[in-house]
């Protein structure tokens, strides 16, 4: 007797594809957390309240919402190539745009940038992700796009790291307060200068995306699913409504999102009122603060390919479940504790979130066929989680205290855990519905 072949996680064939698909996960990545310090970073050089800093989430997660839909028609009408073209030419546009910007020197026209930016990444999230998920066997496409996955953290490191090293540690260690006592003109001259610090990185990062366009531009890429061009969108939209497992992913989704990015925003605050506690300056407690978000990315890599092994034996909702009831426990400690111990707590957060973006995508677009190309939208536009949620938590910290004397900063993560919650809630869902087939 023969031994049963074991089915590949990578055909040969679309290795050369999912690689250069997969430096996309990456890129976006870099995007995502160079970005989610940028909320003290420009609250500090327009001497804004932290409320007004987090409108960089809302313009910049507001545009994966804008374009999810319309880059699932435009898939649908073109291939998943097209998709990850334009993505890749919105996302290079978007981040050249600081430069003008930078010399307009409003905060508003920043907002533009960064949603043009993300109007890109929306087209990538939604043509890569379920592109990923059809090089391959259909059993093994919520590993594989795990696996993918996996390498968006490394970008998110990356992006971490230069934000924390050239520009947080580049820009002036004046407070916001002591902004606030210039002059005008000191004022225009210190914001210029902080803002050629700011822009550099997107600059860099926009060239690259040029040279990322054309390699993809000039390599035959497989056209998986893209036999159907015809959008029929009524009846496509009524079939996905009517499937629970799609429409709860969806409201999973958007509450993952914005629990992922109110934690990784708002270490930055967090680790910042806990070191100045400890008697350290304002922008040494940032920098500090930065390298427990760089540590809470490490933990998050190395949790998601821990993660996607761990597929091999578990089924990814019992995984999701488990990991869900977790974030929730460790985010009960990010609240209760007012010391070091918090922010642990905060950073193991991030080893729970490690597999549930794509786990939460790949169980609710399973066995969606073709319908896969719009159902894909309505997850990707689920990362407006990342836009609403976060400015309401904003909201909590700018209040100083609640309670009397109990820090704002550590009430506000009431908001993750509520998030967690709903996740857990749908991998028991999932996990009851793969028992009951």
């Amino acid at each position: 007797m023969k031994p049963e072949k074991k089915t590949p996680l990578i055909p040969r064939q679309y290795l050369l594809p999912f690689v250069l698909v997969t430096s996309c996960f990456a890129l976006w990545g870099f995007a995502n957390d160079i970005t989610n310090p940028m909320v003290k970073a420009f609250s500090k050089i327009f001497h804004m309240s932290v409320t007004d800093g987090a409108l960089v989430q809302v313009a910049f997660y507001g545009g994966y919402f804008v374009m999810a839909f319309p880059a699932a028609i435009f898939i649908r009408r073109f291939t998943y190539k097209s998709g990850v073209l334009m993505g890749l030419g919105l996302y290079a546009t978007g981040a050249l745009l600081f430069f003008p910007a930078k010399i307009i020197g409003i905060y508003g026209c920043f907002l533009i940038a960064y949603f043009i930016m993300t109007c890109g990444l929306s087209f990538l999230e939604t043509s890569c992700n379920p592109y990923i998920l059809s090089m391959g066997d259909e059993q093994t496409a919520t590993r594989r796009l795990n696996m993918a996955q996996c390498f968006n953290p490394c970008g998110s490191i990356i992006g971490m790291f230069v934000a924390m090293n050239f520009i947080q540690a580049r820009i002036s260690p004046l407070s916001s307060e002591e902004r606030g006592l210039l002059s005008s003109e000191e004022f225009d001259a210190l914001k210029e200068a902080d803002l050629s610090v700011l822009v550099s990185p997107y600059l860099l990062i926009g060239a690259i995306i040029v040279v990322m366009f054309f390699v993809i531009l000039f390599t035959k890429m497989p056209r998986n699913g893209d036999q159907s061009h015809d959008l029929n969108l009524r009846p496509t939209l009524r079939r996905l409504l009517r499937m629970p497992r799609y429409w709860k992913g969806v409201v999973a989704q958007f509450f993952y999102v914005g629990a992922q990015i109110m934690c990784w925003t708002f270490i930055i605050q967090y680790g910042t009122r806990v070191f100045m506690a400890e008697g350290i300056g304002e922008q040494a407690a940032e920098v500090l603060s930065q390298r427990f978000n760089i540590a809470a990315m490490i933990l998050f890599i190395c949790s998601r390919f821990i993660a996607t092994y761990l597929m091999k034996w578990c089924r990814p909702a019992t995984l999701l479940t488990v990991f869900g009831t977790l974030a929730m426990a460790f985010t009960i400690g990010v609240i209760g504790f007012q010391g070091r111990l918090g922010i642990y707590c905060l950073v193991a957060v991030s080893g729970c979130m490690s597999l549930m973006f794509p786990t939460i995508y790949g169980l609710a677009l399973d066995g969606l066929g073709d319908d896969a190309k719009l159902g894909a939208a309505g997850l990707i536009m689920a990362i407006l989680g990342g836009s609403v949620l976060p400015p309401l938590q904003a909201l909590i910290i700018d209040q100083g205290t609640v309670f009397a004397s109990f820090p704002a900063t550590n009430a506000s993560f009431i908001l993750p855990f509520i998030c967690f919650l709903v996740v857990a809630a749908y991998g028991l869902d999932m996990r009851k519905a793969v028992a009951n087939r």
